[in-house]
């Protein structure tokens, strides 16, 4: 294993660095314990600390917590004429486990993060111990107006302020702040360029793309739990129920008055029932 902490940064989206499969991985780790990998969602800007600023202390007071900048994310290497796609993903998650040393771990997934989790469980199924989908992709499904908005973004102060409009319920938690910082995020060099490239329109063949076999899922053999948000514009609860219905040994939370962001909306019942399950 060889990790690297960089040069000091104000920045705290920037972590240890490893080297996963030959590409230099961004990720945070807190905590000891079983290990679990926090897998972040695709929102433009978007990295590890985004996604589990409010999650990583929280589970890190049990477990093992490793968050990563999944490659074309964050501040991961976007090596030149990488072709995005769940296999390369998923490739770049197993070097990165094993990079670490992590024979076993657990998988918590967001929205494009439990698709991940999903295809790391019936392609590897020996390497996951239990799964957390949260406002889950992984199963084909119409894709709706938000999660088109999201893939779509082009960067513009007003565009990111929409985009946060569409994730959360809560719109007390979009404030002008949040929205400045996310869009200066979505504006570093080689972030936006990375994320137009992921899924070009027809962007329902990026849903498609993100989507497991539903005879595989059957066969998971996972504990499972699936968290969503009634109010989720970006993806349908009616994935949850589905990935209820398809794997045998899940149970499903829906949070009430909650969007996309059940981590961040409902961060510590979030908190509490994850950590719970995972124990």
């Amino acid at each position: 294993m060889s990790t690297s902490t960089p040069e000091p940064t104000e920045n705290p989206e920037v972590g240890l660095r490893v080297d996963a499969g030959g590409i230099g991985t961004n990720y945070l780790h807190s905590g000891e314990g079983a290990p679990v990998l926090l897998v972040h969602g695709s929102g433009p800007g978007v990295s590890a600390y985004s996604n589990w600023r409010l999650t990583i202390p929280a589970l890190a007071q049990r477990f093992a917590v490793y968050a990563p900048d999944i490659v074309g994310f964050g501040f991961t290497d976007r090596p030149e004429g990488f072709r995005y796609s769940m296999d390369t993903w998923r490739a770049h998650l197993l070097a990165f486990a094993d990079a670490l040393g992590l024979e076993r771990f657990s998988i918590v997934g967001n929205s494009f993060g439990g698709g991940l989790a999903l295809s790391m469980a019936v392609h590897a199924p020996e390497r996951v111990d239990r799964l957390v989908l949260m406002g889950s992709v992984g199963v084909s499904f119409p894709i709706t107006p938000g999660l088109d908005a999201v893939w779509g973004y082009e960067p513009s102060l007003e565009a990111m302020r929409g985009l946060l409009d569409i994730f959360a319920y809560d719109r007390s938690l979009v404030t002008d702040e949040l929205a400045r910082l996310r869009y200066a995020a979505s504006t570093r060099p080689g972030f936006q360029e990375s994320f137009s490239a992921m899924f070009p329109e027809p962007r329902q063949n990026g849903v498609d793309d993100l989507a497991t076999a539903e005879e595989l899922i059957r066969e998971l053999p996972h504990r499972t739990l699936v968290v969503h948000g009634r109010d989720d514009r970006v993806i349908p609860l009616a994935n949850a129920y589905r990935l209820l219905d398809l794997i045998s040994d899940s149970q499903l939370h829906v949070f009430g008055r909650c969007g996309h962001w059940s981590q961040i909306e409902h961060a510590e019942e979030f908190n509490r029932i994850v950590g719970d399950f995972l124990a």
